[in-house]
């Protein structure tokens, strides 16, 4: 088995980005990736300009305190403000530009009005409250780098040096498929339709022991987030010939395949035998758990990655490696979840030769605690955890210590 570490390195190492390019207005471009850096096209802030209500004055005009100034203009934001007279000072409003000869703001706090002069009670310093023209952003300038996943914050960054529409990355085509005779959809099994919403569930979906297919919903969601566009070629069903047909059809439109199910080593586990047989497999089995079966390698030139059917081991498996992968396909280069180290509030022995990713959350101490059962079937636990505690191979975790935690927020949210 590769380690959890070379098995990550080896995929991004053979990751080919998108070259493709789309031209969308800015407010459009959330979620997307910066193909091409982004040069400012204005200064910003444009010109000098007051950073809160006050007084705008010559320094030199101001020997002591208390100091009287007789009010001789008055300027709010967007106005053309002129030049202040010696001895003078001007009423300001946040934003507002900087009237020629001010060299400094005085805080409307630091002052008391007299009839139509203002008595200062703070001295002045030269540049004091005063936002110089390009102090964000000079123009010509690089204001995003190219791979920048577009949050909120950098689109008010594009706004604000003046690009109206923006060149990004084509969205991922990402074909999933699950495989398994065992698997059905909500609504596909007699009785569904008539199943309403709050129906209890007393029993398996049919006599057959058929289960609802969980892992679509959870991986097409995370692939969505990301900005893939999902093409859902459904449930395979277990044989060599339906695998081999599907992986084939996959490879003809999509930039990336992923499966869930069939990677392990049973007689109904045909992923393996379909991509050897339509490509190469380059990597199988991981130092990890939940996750060791994951299957990665390409169907005629395709990246094709193939996830472990057990819940959790699919989900955990796809946010440490897979969503790295899909990053690094859009440009992003830097796709390393950022860990912080907290006090875990639990013990736990040490185990075997797999690095291992706990289900844990925040309890109401600070501390992280264990869901229950770290059983890779169980779905709920997912829900119920913060994120993941990554405990090396071979070492033990003792109470109190200081544990590498992996937060759901950094691992399941937009690029």
């Amino acid at each position: 088995m590769l380690s959890f570490d070379d098995a990550g390195a080896r995929m991004l190492a053979a990751v080919r980005p998108i070259g493709e390019v789309e031209t969308v207005a800015t407010q459009a471009a959330g979620g997307r990736v910066l193909a091409r850096a982004l040069a400012a096209r204005v200064d910003v802030p444009p010109v000098d300009n007051a950073q809160m209500d006050g007084y705008g004055v010559r320094c030199a005009d101001v020997r002591a305190v208390p100091a009287q100034l007789p009010v001789r203009l008055r300027v709010a934001a967007g106005q053309l403000p002129g030049s202040l007279p010696s001895g003078a000072a001007a009423r300001l409003f946040t934003g507002a530009a900087l009237p020629a000869g001010c060299d400094a703001v005085v805080m409307q706090e630091a002052t008391r009005p007299a009839g139509t002069d203002v008595v200062l009670l703070q001295a002045p310093e030269p540049g004091q409250w005063i936002r110089r023209a390009g102090s964000d952003f000079r123009r010509g300038t690089q204001a995003l780098a190219a791979g920048q996943p577009l949050r909120p914050q950098h689109l008010g960054i594009a706004a604000a040096v003046g690009a109206a529409r923006l060149e990004v990355v084509r969205r991922p085509r990402v074909a999933l498929f699950c495989t398994g005779d065992e698997l059905a959809l909500p609504g596909d099994v007699p009785g569904d339709a008539e199943a309403g919403a709050g129906t209890p569930v007393t029993a398996v979906p049919n006599a057959q022991g058929r289960i609802y297919n969980s892992n679509r919903f959870v991986l097409a969601g995370l692939l969505e987030t990301l900005g893939c566009r999902v093409l859902d070629m459904g449930i395979v069903p277990d044989s060599l010939a339906a695998t081999r047909a599907t992986l084939d059809a996959a490879a003809r439109d999509a930039d990336l395949v992923i499966s869930s199910g069939g990677v392990s080593v049973g007689e109904e586990d045909h992923v393996k035998a379909a991509l050897a047989s339509l490509g190469e497999l380059q990597m199988w089995q991981i130092a990890m758990k939940p996750g060791k079966p994951l299957a990665f390698g390409h169907v005629r030139s395709v990246p094709f990655i193939g996830l472990p059917g057990n819940p959790v081991s699919s989900f955990v498996t796809f946010v440490l490696l897979v969503r790295p992968y899909v990053l690094r396909l859009m440009g992003v280069q830097d796709v390393t979840p950022r860990a912080v180290f907290v006090r875990a509030d639990f013990e736990r022995a040490a185990d075997g030769a797999r690095r291992e990713f706990l289900r844990a959350r925040l309890g109401a101490a600070g501390g992280l605690e264990l869901f229950a059962s770290q059983n890779s079937a169980l779905l709920s636990s997912l829900a119920w955890a913060d994120g993941l505690v990554d405990q090396p191979a071979g070492s033990a975790i003792a109470r109190g210590q200081a544990v590498r935690f992996l937060s759901f927020a950094e691992l399941t949210g937009p690029a």
